[in-house]
C-alpha cells in the first residue's frame, strides 16, 4: 500500500510538530515547513496528496500556497486553517478550491478526519 503525503505548513512551530507526530502515528508522511518559500520549493519535487496550510504568514500566504498547488497538482487537496477566521477569508479560500478550512487552534481529530475525507476523494 502506498503512503499517503501530508505538507504542513505553518509557522508556529508547536502545529506543525503536533500534526506530524499525530498525522504519522496515522501512517502518513508527513513533511512540516514554518514558512511558504521552502515549502513551495518542495513542492516542485515532490508531489503531496494533502497540503495542511496556515493562511497567515509572512512572506508567501496561504491563498498563494493554494494557487500553487492547484496549479501543480489539482487534485491535491488544501485544508487552510488560521487564527483570523473571518468570513471573507474563507469565502476566499472556498473559491480557490479549499477542501476544509478550520480556525485556530485545530482540533487534531478534526483535521485527521479532514484529511481522511480529502482522501477517499481523491481516489
Amino acid at each position: 500500500m502506498d503512503r499517503y503525503r501530508i505538507m504542513v505548513i505553518d509557522d508556529e512551530k508547536i502545529v506543525g510538530d503536533m500534526a506530524k507526530m499525530s498525522l504519522e502515528q496515522e501512517g502518513y508522511i508527513v513533511e512540516t515547513f514554518l514558512n511558504a518559500e521552502p515549502a513551495l520549493v518542495r513542492l516542485k519535487e515532490e508531489k503531496f496528496d494533502v497540503v495542511v496550510t496556515d493562511l497567515k504568514m509572512k512572506g508567501i500566504d496561504g491563498m498563494e500556497v493554494l494557487r500553487t498547488v492547484k496549479r501543480l497538482y489539482p487534485e491535491t487537496r488544501v485544508i487552510m486553517i488560521t487564527a483570523f477566521a473571518n468570513l471573507d477569508a474563507a469565502i476566499e479560500a472556498l473559491r480557490g478550491d479549499v477542501h476544509d478550512f478550520f480556525p485556530k487552534p485545530v482540533k487534531i481529530k478534526e483535521l485527521k478526519a479532514s484529511i481522511q475525507r480529502a482522501l477517499s476523494k481523491q481516489k
